[in-house]
């Protein structure tokens, strides 16, 4: 057997690049991307060994370990999993950085590689720096932390190790099923030791995405239901998109004339103009969907787990007989709620699931209900988008006229606060894809990161960026990256003064305002301090201004589209203006009311959970 004596760092980044995926008949690398900030835990060893691959892995410098995987997991998401990105760490607080980045990774089903430096196998040199020590258990470090956020976990202590556990990390990070963050931790001795690796193990790999194929039985069984009923709705999820199976989809529904409804991952699987499309359904959809839904008696879930903003807390379905069909290559998704599974790729299941159909089609009443139903919607989110002066600004007038303005190939992108909300209540689709609302982990700090990864995987068209100024407090350090780097978004900053989405929530359950609005806060007495989102923009290097007023949009995103690099529209949103939508979601709230107003709230959550489906 033929062998190369390798480091561990050596071999670990010789195997990475080997690796290739083939997407729509083109080879191209797996891992088209490298975040990393460099410290004593993998400078030395790993760091190197990046600078030797630059060419054919490019490694950009993150100011912040979790955003840097944040924008790894962006990039993975533009690339519908099928590219992956990479982020390397130092130990200690450099890799526990990470761990929110990896949370959102494991709640989306979203790709991520993180490679972090851990304290010394042979512990001669404990305590080191950055090791937090464990005196039960001396093999602990931080890196055990990412356990809990993780879908494959591994320490490697030995050069071996690494013919095992990279193949099956790979393989998690490609499973349609299993899909999520994977974590290897870097022992700084180890990541040094050589070993004679075979060399066919360095030999170019060319992976392609499984697709588990259905049953017949479970076709067959699924069709039975469909034909059975009177008004069926589909339930477009996000695996709908990493399935590539958006013109199945809307051949499918277009067959046999069945409704369709969008969960947030989900969105834009279909044009707004579709006649079928019903709009986004659940907590932050619209009222046609719910619609849809409360009167559904059969629902074809796709590629969807079902999360509570998607039913409403199970309370969006009304019909008591309701029957749920679920295809999903996940079979803990896929048998949710007596559902009947049907566990396979949801491209080639609808494909097929149409051909069982045959020339069945549902009752032509329903159909157009649901287009009366998504037109009134429409007419909903322009109305909610109109700008009558030079009044504050809402959210949903910052959502209309960004849908007005992007180009084709342009992506939105937002992840916390009032935004979800507002851009799913409002986005009309004009094209399909090119969409993400981090609604799953709803991490606030993703916006600005996840926007500059979004950009490395669409260099040639904008990305655009809607953050609140909480999330922009909390991680903005990327809009400096993206100057930094070349890869220009345009930032839309919408300042509300404080976290006025929990605001409103605090109010709604009877509770009083405290410590979410600015003016809330315990402060000195006098003026109220405001950030100058625009200067501290500037002062990261990108274009910035601010704008008074709706009125002043176009032109300002006309400059923007037109800038060199990054540029950032502030604008400041009336705190009470939200759009809304008729569907109850579960808060907690006390047993005890201790006032008034937290009595009538209670009052009002009882009378919603009336409806909630038991989750048998």
């Amino acid at each position: 057997m033929n062998t190369v004596r390798l480091t561990v760092a050596e071999a670990l980044v010789k195997y990475l690049v080997a690796q290739h995926i083939e997407i729509d008949g083109q080879v191209q690398p797996l891992f088209g991307c490298s975040f990393a900030i460099f410290g004593h835990g993998n400078v030395t060893c790993l760091g190197q060994q990046l600078k030797n691959v630059e060419d054919q892995l490019p490694t950009w410098r993150g100011q912040n370990e979790q955003s840097m995987a944040m924008a790894a997991v962006a990039y993975a998401k533009a690339n519908n999993r099928q590219r992956i990105g990479i982020a390397a760490t130092s130990i200690g607080p450099g890799a526990t950085n990470m761990v929110t980045a990896a949370g959102i990774a494991h709640t989306n089903r979203l790709p991520l590689l993180m490679l972090s430096g851990d304290a010394y196998t042979s512990r001669l040199p404990d305590p080191v720096l950055q090791q937090t020590e464990h005196f039960h258990a001396p093999s602990i470090t931080a890196n055990d932390t990412f356990k809990a956020v993780t879908r494959y976990w591994d320490r490697v202590i030995h050069p071996a190790q690494l013919l095992q556990t990279l193949p099956l990390a790979i393989d998690t990070l490609l499973d349609p099923a299993d899909c999520g963050p994977v974590f290897l931790g870097l022992p700084q001795d180890v990541q040094g030791m050589a070993y004679d690796y075979p060399t066919r193990f360095f030999e170019t790999k060319v992976h392609r995405i499984r697709r588990p194929q259905p049953e017949m039985c479970d076709l067959e069984a699924a069709a039975d239901i469909l034909r059975a009923a009177k008004k069926p709705l589909v339930i477009s999820g996000g695996g709908v998109h990493y399935s590539r199976a958006t013109d199945a989809l809307a051949s499918f529904i277009e067959n046999h004339q069945i409704p369709t409804v969008e969960t947030i991952a989900g969105r834009a699987s279909l044009l707004q103009e579709h006649p079928l499309n019903g709009g986004p359904i659940g907590a932050t959809g619209s009222d046609s969907a719910n619609y849809l839904a409360a009167h559904a008696d059969v629902v074809l879930a796709v590629g969807t787990r079902l999360q509570d903003f998607t039913t409403g807390s199970w309370s969006v379905f009304r019909n008591p007989n309701l029957k749920i069909i679920s295809i999903n290559v996940g079979r803990t998704d896929a048998i949710k709620h007596l559902a009947m599974p049907v566990v396979a790729d949801a491209k080639d299941t609808l494909v097929q699931l149409d051909a069982v159909l045959g020339d069945w089609k549902s009752d032509t009443e329903w159909a157009a209900t649901a287009q009366s139903q998504a037109s009134e919607w429409k007419a909903l989110c322009h109305q909610r988008a109109e700008v009558m002066g030079d009044e504050m600004a809402s959210y949903a007038q910052v959502v209309g006229a960004v849908n007005r303005v992007v180009e084709p190939g342009d992506t939105v992108l937002t992840a916390a606060g009032g935004l979800p909300a507002e851009l799913n209540m409002n986005w009309q689709s004009q094209q399909i894809g090119k969409f993400d609302i981090e609604f799953g982990f709803s991490c606030m700090g993703y916006e600005i990161a996840g926007g500059w990864g979004a950009k490395i995987a669409n260099p040639d068209n904008d990305v655009v960026v809607l953050v609140g100024d909480g999330s922009y407090m909390i991680l903005n350090s990327d809009i400096y990256s993206s100057v930094l780097t070349g890869h220009k978004m345009i930032v839309i900053v919408c300042d509300n003064a404080g976290y006025a989405v929990i605001n409103k929530l605090q109010n709604n359950t009877g509770n009083d305002s405290f410590n979410n609005l600015l003016e809330d806060c315990r402060r000195p007495d006098g003026e109220l301090a405001r950030v100058d989102f625009a200067k501290h923009a500037e002062a990261q290097g990108a274009i910035s201004e601010k704008i008074s007023n709706m009125q002043e949009f176009d032109a300002a995103f006309a400059r923007a589209k037109a800038a060199d690099r990054t540029s950032v529209i502030v604008i400041d949103i009336d705190p009470t203006k939200w759009s809304s939508c008729d569907c109850w979601w579960e808060v907690g709230l006390p047993e005890i009311a201790r006032t008034e107003k937290v009595e009538k709230a209670v009052a009002n959550f009882s009378e919603g959970r009336a409806h909630q489906r038991p989750g048998v």
